[in-house]
């Protein structure tokens, strides 16, 4: 019994040996095997498909929304750029026509002035000839008056008034034309020829009987005195033509001068403002072509993307397909090899000993494995790898004695006072006016450099965020580089445990099938060469014959093998086409960076030149403020000065005009008391 135990025991250790051992039970593990295998790549192309979807998900709502922010900006930028234009061409043509307005103005000034200084020049002839004559005839009329009788008037004077009349009847010629009688000019005639022939010492008894007398000499005193007031009626009406003419030059002056210095103001306003404007117009055609190379490398990625991720969601279906296939057949294939039955037809096919059963049950076996092999053959051909792709920038006069020269001294003081006053008036208020214009100009600048620096803070806070915008997308674009090639880089460590395990996989299959095939043309070769060596076997024994379940196990590990290889060749093909794809998405990640780091660069630039610009222009606001204040300062010191002599001017100088008036009347009086004294002294 302890033989018979142990035989047993020998006789199972030795049963689940050859189990272990046989051809079939190798191809039932290599077929679990493959099914584990194909769950771990089934779990392994999930994780990949769920990346390579999260990053087609991320990436397209990302690029579509920086897309269509580009295609925004464009449409604005092309907006600016037209109104720019548009307001630069304006602005060119308002200081083409604002030039040509301050030039007419200017020559309509220089031609008012020009011919000011004519009539002035004509009217200062004039007014020195006619005080000279007035003066003679005064002197004329005065040494005639002195005198009862032209007969008492010392010859020498009379020669001498002759001349003058002659000289002044020259000269005076077209005013005298229209004064003095044909009687009158007879008169002055004779006189001038004979001054002291003309007149008779005495007149005659007759002379005097006759009522129609009159002394000749009446006649020329009486042309002289005519020449005098109409001499001095002629001066006082060109003095007051002068003054007219002179007040209307000032009033034409200076509505021209504010012309040209509006014209001019204007001038350089709009110059300012087309300067600003054509920067502005160069920065937005500057950022359009930015955008647009930004715009064209977000597109370019995009649509890469849509096409790596359409392929991807196409090849994870065939491969979600194929695998599901690959592992039903696998499921079906050991369902044939590991059943029950098979077990036991396994079992009893190496353990009888006739070679009839043997034969029996491996034909049955054959069978089996034959639909085993058909089925994954069918599922290899439908088998592929997964391919990777994606894709991934605004007179004093001289007195006659003391008294007088007190008088004129006073009337002197007066005037210059009056004169100083009026001086002092105009000074006044040509200094407020010049200090108002002034502080509207600097409250104007103030106020432009205000919105100056306005418009420079919301240039530097949008080119901030659009710098802070590429900057992101930079670093989100260089972190799926990094993901992608840590992606790549597993993916390759895949692609070389595949090929490794492949290869390992066809040479144990190969050695396999040598040994098989060594085993079964042995067989046959042993079978040809038996012969009975005595009388034939007993009956109940059969020809023993090779079986013939060997060629369908040896037919199923070289289909494996070429199944080995053909999953070695499509990993080898996929490792090709993941790193084409990424060296694609790296190439056009890389352009993109590029774009957006210049994008970067030139709105650093201008972001830069935009601060630069910012802090001049509050400089300038706060060197116009303090301006300002010294314009205030000055208004308040002028009306400090001013304003006792603006308030009181009317009433000072009419009080002043009635001082003088009483002097010269005083004058008058004490002049006559000294002549009518001479006179007396004389007689």
């Amino acid at each position: 019994m302890l033989v018979a135990a142990q035989a047993a025991s020998m006789h199972n250790a030795n049963e689940v040996n050859d189990a272990k051992n046989r051809p079939v039970t190798k191809v039932i593990n290599l077929l679990k095997d493959m099914q584990a295998q194909l769950q771990k790549d089934q779990t392994e192309d999930e994780e990949v498909y769920e990346k390579v979807a999260c990053w087609c998900t991320t990436n397209d709502k990302e690029k579509t929304q920086a897309i269509a922010d580009a295609e925004a900006r464009i449409t604005d930028l092309t907006s600016t750029i037209e109104v720019k234009t548009a307001q630069s061409s304006r602005l060119n043509t308002e200081i083409k026509n604002l030039a040509a307005e301050i030039a007419s103005n200017e020559e309509a000034l220089a031609k008012a002035t020009s011919l000011r200084q004519k009539e002035l020049a004509e009217f200062n002839a004039e007014e020195k000839d006619l005080l000279q004559s007035i003066g003679a005839l005064k002197s004329a009329v005065t040494v005639l008056g002195k005198h009862n009788s032209f007969a008492q008037v010392p010859s020498e004077q009379l020669i001498n008034v002759a001349v003058m009349i002659q000289h002044q009847f020259r000269i005076h010629a077209d005013l005298l034309k229209s004064i003095a009688t044909p009687t009158q000019r007879k008169a002055v005639a004779a006189f001038v020829q004979s001054p002291s022939d003309y007149f008779d010492a005495e007149p005659t008894l007759v002379q005097l009987q006759k009522e129609s007398y009159a002394p000749q000499s009446g006649a020329i005193f009486g042309i002289l005195k005519q020449m005098k007031e109409t001499f001095e009626t002629n001066l006082s009406s060109s003095q007051k033509e002068e003054m007219a003419a002179q007040a209307m030059y000032e009033d034409v002056k200076a509505a021209k001068e504010a012309e040209i210095a509006a014209g001019n103001e204007q001038k350089d306003t709009k110059t300012q403002e087309l300067a600003d404007t054509d920067s502005a117009l160069a920065q937005a055609k500057q950022d359009l072509e930015d955008t647009r190379n930004s715009l064209s490398a977000d597109q370019t990625f995009l649509m890469n993307l849509k096409e790596t991720c359409q392929m991807t969601d196409q090849e994870w279906e065939e491969r979600q397909k194929a695998r599901q296939e690959e592992i039903v057949a696998c499921g079906e294939a050991l369902a044939i090899l590991d059943s029950d039955d098979a077990h036991d037809t396994f079992t009893k096919t190496f353990n009888f000993v006739q070679l009839d059963a043997y034969m029996t049950v491996e034909n049955k076996d054959a069978v089996k494995r034959d639909q085993a092999a058909s089925l994954l053959t069918n599922a290899a051909r439908k088998f592929n790898n997964p391919k990777l792709s994606t894709l991934a920038t605004s007179v004093r006069l001289d007195a006659f004695t003391k008294v007088i020269a007190a008088i004129d001294e006073m009337i002197t003081a007066l005037t210059k006072e009056k004169a100083d006053e009026i001086k002092q008036k105009d000074f006044c208020t040509e200094n407020l006016n010049q200090n108002e214009r002034a502080q509207e100009l600097k409250a104007r600048d103030i106020s432009e450099l205000e919105s100056k620096i306005a418009t420079l803070t919301s240039q530097l806070d949008e080119l901030t965020k659009s710098i802070e915008q590429l900057e992101a997308e930079i670093a989100e674009a260089q972190t799926q580089l990094k993901r992608a090639g840590e992606d790549r880089e597993l993916e390759n460590q895949d692609f070389q445990g595949t090929i490794t395990d492949q290869r390992e996989t066809q040479k144990l299959l190969k050695s396999a099938l040598d040994v098989l095939a060594g085993v079964f043309a042995k067989k046959a070769l042993l079978q040809l060469k038996q012969e009975p060596a005595g009388p034939p076997p007993p009956s109940g024994f059969k020809k023993y014959e090779k079986s013939s379940g060997s060629g369908g196990v040896m037919g199923m590990l070289e289909q494996i093998i070429g199944e080995a290889k053909q999953l070695e060749a499509d990993a080898i093909k996929a490792e090709a086409d993941g790193q084409k794809a990424y060296e694609s998405f790296v190439k056009d990640s890389n352009k993109s960076i590029t774009e957006k780091t210049r994008d970067i660069t030139n709105k650093s630039a201008e972001k830069a030149q935009a601060e630069a610009d910012k802090v001049a222009t509050e400089e300038g606001k706060e060197a116009a403020m303090n301006e300002q204040q010294q314009n205030m300062n000055e208004n308040a010191d002028l009306h400090k000065s001013c304003d006792f002599t603006m308030k009181n001017f009317d009433i000072r100088q009419e009080a002043r005009d009635q001082e003088v008036e009483a002097l010269r009347q005083a004058k008058a009086i004490l002049s006559g008391s000294m002549q009518g004294a001479f006179l007396q002294k004389r007689q």
